[in-house]
């Protein structure tokens, strides 16, 4: 085989090196997607499905006892001071001294908030977020006396904004 001294190496070639810098490119960005998927795990993803799946019908129940009592409640948030105004209605045995209110993200974890609200006098109870919270969320109000079966729970889902009144009722 004889050389032709016109045609020069390969690593003097433009398209070999455009073939090559297009596959170290995509190296270059496969292992930065991969850190970034390491160092930010997924929160939504549950691995205990068994057990969740156990709980359901406890959690069912306690939202049709609170739907057999007719239990409603009626809440603000005050921008400004954070502060939580709820008033609880329904045919509850007893009023609990607390309620425990839970604004859960549906995109984030590390954005759920849980406020426990005293009672201050006949149904209305009151507490106070730490920070201000917007947007849409997941609500749950529950007697944390109660946690299991003959507890009640109401749930819904809100766009929280700046003074507005908002309404809970069981489904």
């Amino acid at each position: 085989m004889t050389h032709d001294p016109s045609q020069s190496p390969w690593y003097k070639q433009i398209w070999a090196w455009f073939i090559i810098a297009i596959l170290a490119f995509a190296v270059f960005i496969g292992i930065g997607l991969l850190l970034v998927a390491t160092m930010n795990p997924d929160s939504l993803v549950r691995d205990n499905y068994y057990s969740e799946g156990k709980a359901i019908n406890m959690t069912l129940d306690r939202d049709h006892h609170a739907r057999d009592m007719g239990i409603a409640a009626n809440f603000a948030v005050d921008s400004v001071t954070g502060d939580i105004s709820l008033q609880l209605e329904g045919d509850l045995p007893a009023l609990p001294r607390s309620l425990t209110l839970d604004l859960i993200s549906p995109t984030h974890a590390s954005r759920d908030r849980t406020v426990t609200l005293r009672q201050i006098s006949g149904n209305t109870y009151t507490g106070q977020l730490e920070k201000q919270i917007e947007g849409r969320r997941y609500i749950e109000l529950s007697d944390p006396d109660k946690p299991g079966e003959g507890g009640w729970r109401l749930t819904g889902e809100l766009q929280l904004g700046s003074d507005q009144r908002y309404q809970l009722s069981a489904h």
